[in-house]
């Protein structure tokens, strides 16, 4: 009876656990490049009375054995780099990865962040920032008196200054990706960093070689990948898991009671 209590509390736990998960994701809906997770669950270990294949008294082998399992408990929180939806913004430095990919940025710590969003915005001194105000790597500047901004599929920006029709090229977006993307770390303000479980980051250009069908569209941004009505699902579910545990230990409750009114 007392291992039933505990084996119901690894199950409360992890579910608290997986309903805070999907909190987040619930909460990140409208976030741009946000990636959903999820929460995995693997058993802990059970306590064996006895082994399959063990010989009996009678010189018989007993097909199975006898065990309890002890509960569960959290394994992972896998991302899911899952396409989010592409949304029109018109506004030009709006851009959308279509494919695989992170742009990098410059963080206040030094080290390079990853990331989906591609909301960037100009500052005082016409390099490209995040809305944080990190620099986009490799450093790209516009003129301050650029009248139009164009962005290629490849990444190439272009401007048309005033007083000129001729575009200039004043910079090239470069893409990183990783052989293993769910290892990244998230750092918040939409960014991912470099772990020993992604890999190294391994630059490229959309449109050539490892990023030969990605592509960069312009005026557009990369919205959530979270599914509303399939997060309310796992909701319910992990809600209706957290009340059987808990049903799981008012038996045991119960039956604890049982034998400690027996005289």
């Amino acid at each position: 009876m007392l291992r039933a209590l505990y084996t119901a509390a690894t199950g409360s736990q992890s579910q608290q656990f997986n309903i805070d998960v999907i909190a987040n994701n619930v909460a990140n809906v409208n976030t741009t490049g946000y990636k959903k997770a999820r929460a995995e669950f693997e058993d802990l270990m059970s306590q064996t009375y006895s082994t399959a294949g063990t010989i009996g008294d009678q010189g018989t082998t007993d097909p199975v054995g006898v065990q309890v399992g002890l509960g569960v408990q959290i394994s992972a929180t896998q991302r899911i780099f899952l396409p989010g939806s592409i949304q029109q913004t018109g506004n030009p430095l709006d851009l959308a990865i279509q494919g695989d990919g992170f742009y990098q940025v410059q963080t206040d710590s030094g080290l390079l962040g990853y990331t989906r969003d591609g909301g960037f915005k100009r500052d005082a001194n016409g390099t490209m920032v995040t809305s944080d105000g990190y620099p986009v790597q490799p450093n790209i500047t516009i003129p301050s008196d650029a009248t139009d901004i164009i962005v290629g599929l490849n990444g190439t920006i272009s401007v048309r200054q005033a007083g000129s029709s001729t575009l200039n090229q004043v910079g090239q977006l470069q893409l990183v990706r990783f052989a293993n993307p769910a290892g990244l770390e998230s750092i918040g303000r939409n960014l991912f960093q470099e772990t020993p479980a992604s890999g190294s980051p391994v630059q490229g250009t959309a449109g050539q070689g490892d990023f030969s069908k990605t592509t960069i569209t312009q005026g557009y941004l990369e919205g959530s990948n979270v599914q509303i009505v399939e997060e309310l699902i796992n909701l319910i579910t992990a809600q209706r898991a957290f009340e059987a545990n808990s049903k799981v230990i008012q038996a045991s409750d119960e039956l604890l009671k049982t034998a400690n009114n027996t005289v």
